[in-house]
Order: structure tokens, then C-alpha cells, then sequence
């Protein structure tokens, strides 16, 4: 079968054929019809990610196809049926071999491309505003890079849990996007001073950082008594280092969501959540955005969309028709 793979840490991946993978026992054969892109694909190429998978592997986290073969004592689905997986890598390929487990079925009018983007970006805002932050109606929430695959999806379920939802990204473009997912307001982090920015929407409650860096120093200060600040990624390159001093004095919490973790020791939670999220797609609630369907060729393109921050929402591969 067609693949990418990655044959040694910090080497781009290259296309080449590769043995069909065959199902054990509890394991489902997908035949792939779409693959989203994330940031961390990037950080597991360059061997910065806190997964590192054997060599080669097939990059390519979440994905979603057909069920095409089962292996042994595998239960709960059946051949042909649509579903999406986090496989953690392999989704850049033409079938991949995944727990049954982690299988979720696509609702009735969802394409393959937005089921394929749908889980680590609606999974980790869910989780991290849900489960971990405890959000609550009538909040103030504030989401950085609000206008990126997983900021977008946070502003979305912030505004669906009754939130108000200010958005932080750069330039024009990326401000109606984030204002048409429902923000409440915007600030530009561009702007010359972030923290005065912050501070002058009256104080927020809760903090959505993919980013890290300057961003998150200036959210710390803007915290009304009893915030909660979300680490969720370090785009930006540089990890913020938040003083326990401030922490104290204003009875503040840091938290880390590692989405892809929940898998090791409480899957549960995730099923739960993911079930949560499609039930709200399917009552219109999330509306996912996709800025790019690449062909199965232009991987590399995608990944050069998100290094370069020019993608406003989801980047996806179109493996196959489906």
C-alpha cells in the first residue's frame, strides 16, 4: 500500500509502498479516506513531541474511514462501517490498524474530512474546558490563538457552555473567522501592549493557551482572583513559566491537558466526551472549520500551512473519495 513515513527523527517524511497491515485480536483494519494535520505532527517529526513512535513510522494522528477488515474477537463494529480513530500516528496512509476501542461512528452528515479533524481539536478543548477548567455560564473566557485548529473549537464550545468568549489572534483575516465561530470579542496580539489589552476587557476567568510565550505572561496578570490558565500547546516555541508568587496571591490555577494521555489511563473519559461533541454536531451546535483538503501528495504542504501559522482552522488530506 501507498504511505508516508519517516524514516529517521528530523528528516521530512517520504511516500513510498509499504507491507498491508493486518488486524489482531481486538484490532480493526481501516480502509482511509481522510487524515487531519496537527502541530503536533510537526513536533513528533523533529522528535520534540512527548510521543515517540519506533522508525519509521507513519505520521498522521486522527483519521477516518471504513472498517475493513477485523481481527480476532473483535466485537462492537462491523465491515463498511464509517468511523473515525485516533491512532496517535499511521493516519498518512491507505489503511491503518487501530483498537477497535478507539473507534467512534461518524453521524449521519459528516464528511470523512471533518470527522478526520474533528477529535484531538474538539477532544482537547472539550476535556480542558469541561473536565479541567470547570467552565461555567457566564464566565469570561479567553482563548490564544483563537483562530488556529484547536483555538477555534475552544471559542465554539466556550460559546456553547454559555461563556463570554474573547479571542486573541493576529490580523483581519483571522479575526472574522474567530468572531463567525462566536466570540464575543476580539484583541489583536499584535497589539503593542497585551497585558493592558487584557486587563481593560475586565479581567477573565479562564485562559485557552495552544501558544505559550508573551501571551500567556500577559493572561497571568489579567486573571480575576480564583482563574484558570490552560496549557494546551507552546506554538510559539517558548514555554511560559508561571511564578508561584502570583499563584498564591491571587489563588490561581495551572493546568496541563495532554489529550492523547487520557488513553493510557482513563480512555473513559475521553469515549465520553467525543460522544458529547458528536451529539452537539449533530444538533448543530459545532460547525468545524476546515481552511484546507489537500490531495494525498501535498502532505508536506500541509505541514508547511501549520509551521507557518497560515492556516485558519483545520488542515486535512483527502486520502481517497468517500
Amino acid at each position: 500500500m501507498q504511505a508516508w513515513q519517516v524514516l529517521e527523527i528530523g528528516q521530512v517524511a517520504i511516500r513510498h509502498q509499504i507491507a498491508l497491515p493486518h488486524p489482531g485480536a481486538g484490532e480493526v483494519r481501516l480502509r482511509l479516506a481522510a487524515c487531519g494535520l496537527n502541530f503536533a505532527d510537526l513536533l513528533m517529526q523533529q522528535g520534540r513531541y512527548q510521543e515517540h513512535p519506533a522508525l519509521p513510522y507513519v505520521p498522521g494522528m486522527e483519521f477516518a474511514g471504513w472498517v475493513d477488515a477485523l481481527g480476532p474477537d473483535t466485537a462492537g463494529v462491523v465491515l463498511g462501517q464509517r468511523v473515525a480513530a485516533f491512532g496517535g500516528s499511521g493516519g498518512m496512509a491507505e489503511y491503518a490498524v487501530v483498537p477497535a476501542e478507539r473507534l467512534v461512528p461518524i453521524p449521519d452528515g459528516m464528511s470523512f474530512a471533518e470527522a478526520a479533524g474533528f477529535q484531538i481539536a474538539y477532544g482537547t478543548s472539550h476535556l480542558a474546558l469541561d473536565h479541567k477548567a470547570r467552565l461555567l455560564p457566564g464566565e469570561t473566557l479567553l482563548v490564544l490563538g483563537a483562530a488556529g485548529g484547536v483555538g477555534l473549537t475552544a471559542v465554539e464550545i466556550g460559546k456553547r457552555m454559555g461563556a463570554r468568549v474573547i479571542a486573541c489572534a493576529r490580523g483581519p483575516e483571522k479575526r472574522a473567522v474567530a468572531m463567525a465561530a462566536g466570540a464575543d470579542d476580539f484583541i489583536d496580539s499584535e497589539t503593542a501592549d497585551l497585558k493592558a489589552a487584557f486587563k481593560a476587557i475586565g479581567g477573565v476567568d479562564v485562559v485557552y493557551d495552544p501558544v505559550g510565550g508573551d501571551g500567556f505572561d500577559a493572561a497571568l496578570s489579567a486573571c480575576r482572583p480564583e482563574g484558570r490558565l490552560l496549557a494546551i500547546g507552546f506554538a510559539s516555541g517558548q514555554v511560559p513559566q508561571a511564578p508561584a508568587n502570583r499563584l498564591l496571591v491571587k489563588n490561581l490555577s495551572v493546568m496541563g491537558l495532554y489529550w492523547g494521555g487520557y488513553l493510557k489511563f482513563a480512555p473513559q473519559i475521553l469515549t465520553q466526551s467525543l460522544r458529547t461533541l458528536f451529539d452537539w454536531y449533530s444538533e448543530g451546535s459545532l460547525r468545524p472549520h476546515i481552511s484546507h483538503v489537500l490531495p494525498y501528495d501535498r502532505y508536506p504542504d500541509g505541514l508547511e500551512l501549520l509551521r507557518n501559522r497560515q492556516a485558519t482552522g483545520k488542515v486535512v488530506v483527502q486520502i481517497r473519495e468517500g
